[in-house]
């Protein structure tokens, strides 16, 4: 059973809140203030183009497409927790841990879902590029909806593992005591947060490989005479970057073992490392979807203005159809 080390994550959270309560109010008021100048401004670009996504009907029918609202709505989920979080924190306010439980766990489940969407978008290029006579026949609707179930049922397990794992480990007790809404609160023990460590490197290889193969085949597609050069180029550069945000994404589930090791040397540079940490890998990484798919999208940007206006008239709205 889980004791002594049951309570250190709970007096960690409690002393770091009053550490950030009094030794860096400044630090503290800044990275509050740039969490909700980054959050919201993407939170409501997400929201328009899921809202372009729903108005055309060409969107909800293409995989591509619909892989990448997909990804647009588990950044909304992620961002608007995200800010949750820190909106709790900065106001000095700790739930019990019981409350705080579902949040994480939906924040742990939502986070790894990226990757995953990611990878299936990358896979998708792969097939459209280097298998163009079937890529009609495999990238259809219905199977785009099943892989996305999948994502959600696989993003699930570790969670669902994790809370199994905890309601064993810890007393009754444990579910009471007020903390922030960290995801350590569901792995006190050492040997669970190292395993857990251990499950996100080899899940980081697994689709990091899987992405390497897609951009080595669509490089060597892209040099056979049948293949559309133009296509093959944008497809590179799509899954370049996917790879980019995949690495920001991923780095962020290691960063709490990396400030584990900083806080042992000085607790100023702890707050720091973590406040970056969040900023760059939990924040940024998750704003920059519009950017790295949606406004680079010529077919999404050139539908992206129509929907946008709040007031059209009947025969503004029929030309947007025409065009849909």
């Amino acid at each position: 059973m889980c004791t002594d080390e049951c309570n250190s994550i709970q007096n960690e959270s409690s002393s770091l809140h009053h550490l950030q309560v009094f030794n860096s109010l400044p630090l503290r008021d800044f990275t509050f203030v740039i969490t909700q100048i980054i959050v919201w401004p993407f939170v409501y670009i997400n929201i328009l183009m899921l809202w372009t996504f729903y108005k055309k009907q060409a969107f909800r029918t293409e995989t591509r497409y619909m892989l990448f609202a997909h990804t647009l709505l588990l950044d909304v989920i992620v961002l608007t927790l995200t800010d949750t979080v820190v909106i709790l924190s900065y106001t000095y306010v700790l739930l019990p841990t019981a409350y705080c439980i579902p949040l994480c766990m939906l924040m742990e489940a939502v986070t790894t879902c990226t990757p995953l969407t990611i990878t299936a978008m990358c896979v998708e290029r792969y097939v459209a590029i280097c298998m163009p006579l079937r890529h009609s026949s495999i990238s259809t609707s219905s199977r785009t909806m099943t892989a996305i179930l999948i994502i959600w049922i696989i993003s699930y397990i570790v969670p669902v593992m994790d809370l199994f794992i905890l309601v064993e480990t810890v007393p009754e007790e444990y579910f009471v005591q007020p903390t922030m809404c960290i995801y350590e609160i569901m792995t006190p023990e050492k040997w669970h947060r190292f395993m857990r460590g251990i499950l996100y490197i080899g899940d980081f290889i697994i689709i990091l490989f899987t992405e390497c193969f897609c951009y080595l085949m669509i490089v060597l597609a892209a040099r056979t005479a049948s293949v559309d050069k133009r296509s093959a180029s944008k497809g590179l550069r799509t899954i370049s970057l996917h790879m980019l945000q995949l690495i920001l994404c991923t780095f962020g589930s290691v960063c709490p073992y990396i400030e584990a090791l900083v806080i042992e040397l000085d607790i100023q540079l702890y707050l720091s490392v973590r406040r970056f940490n969040f900023l760059t890998f939990n924040v940024i990484a998750r704003a920059i979807s519009p950017l790295i798919y949606g406004l680079r999208d010529e077919t999404f940007c050139a539908a992206l203005p129509y929907f946008l206006r709040c007031k059209r008239n009947k025969i503004s709205s029929e030309k947007t159809d025409v065009k849909a």
